[in-house]
């Protein structure tokens, strides 16, 4: 199916619970994929598998110029994201068979379903970044972006280097404005940072500082694994799984 951002079609699958009975209300999890993925990745799909068999509807998305989904990866910013998300949850909030709506996102995904925390948090009962890609704004200031480096004050018109792909420098430009670090201090729901300590793409300190700063929440390293879970998906699952079950214990 698809949600429509202002004319942007947003590829989308909602998955549902071995037995779910229509119209039954459950809680729905938005799972939110990263930097160059899409919503069929292994950990993706993974994490929305395991809400379902908790007894939670999961909503799987590829974000503007990902996937399926309308739009150019080289004209993707974080602002595009953030109406994206935002756009996302409002759909989610339409839904009658929804009770309570949670977040989870992967790297840039992660920071994404951080910021949207912030702005919607009056509506979001839990808050899960995976290898939360947050540095992006601040490598943006100092002339960094996921292995690319460039002059902040004087940003190229386009940025190479992404897995053969390129990006325009309004990506730039617009992550250089975002400040995740007031987004974290405004959302005191119940968190669950998930990251591998040997992180090649996000330093595993940028997890570990997250969960120091929110104010509700729990770390959970995975010793020895990567960016995307490679070697241990079987021990994010697992988190996931008691985490979100301890959530929905306590509604």
């Amino acid at each position: 199916m698809y949600i429509m951002d202002d004319g942007i079609r947003l590829n989308a699958q909602i998955d549902f619970p071995e037995g779910y009975r229509e119209g039954t209300r459950i809680p729905l999890v938005i799972v939110i994929h990263g930097f160059t993925g899409h919503m069929e990745e292994a950990h993706i799909r993974a994490a929305a598998r395991t809400m379902n068999q908790v007894g939670c509807a999961a909503l799987r998305v590829d974000m503007y110029g990902h996937g399926h989904s309308d739009g150019e990866f080289k004209n993707h910013t974080l602002f595009k994201w953030m109406t994206n998300a935002l756009t996302i949850i409002d759909y989610a909030r339409s839904l009658d068979w929804v009770s309570d709506l949670y977040l989870c996102g992967h790297s840039q995904g992660g920071m994404m379903v951080m910021l949207a925390a912030a702005m919607k948090h009056e509506v979001i009962r839990g808050l899960i970044p995976m290898s939360p890609a947050w540095m992006i704004p601040e490598g943006a200031r100092k002339g960094f972006l996921l292995g690319q480096s460039f002059d902040p004050d004087h940003i190229p018109e386009t940025i190479s280097g992404f897995g053969g792909m390129e990006l325009k420098g309004n990506y730039v430009r617009v992550a250089q404005t975002v400040r995740v670090e007031e987004a974290i201090d405004r959302y005191d729901g119940p968190v669950l940072i998930i990251h591998g300590d040997e992180d090649e793409a996000v330093p595993v300190r940028y997890g570990i500082e997250a969960s120091r700063r929110y104010r509700n929440a729990e770390l959970v390293l995975i010793p020895g694994d990567d960016h995307c879970y490679t070697r241990h998906l079987d021990q994010v699952t697992e988190a996931l799984r008691v985490w979100m079950t301890a959530r929905l214990a306590e509604n």
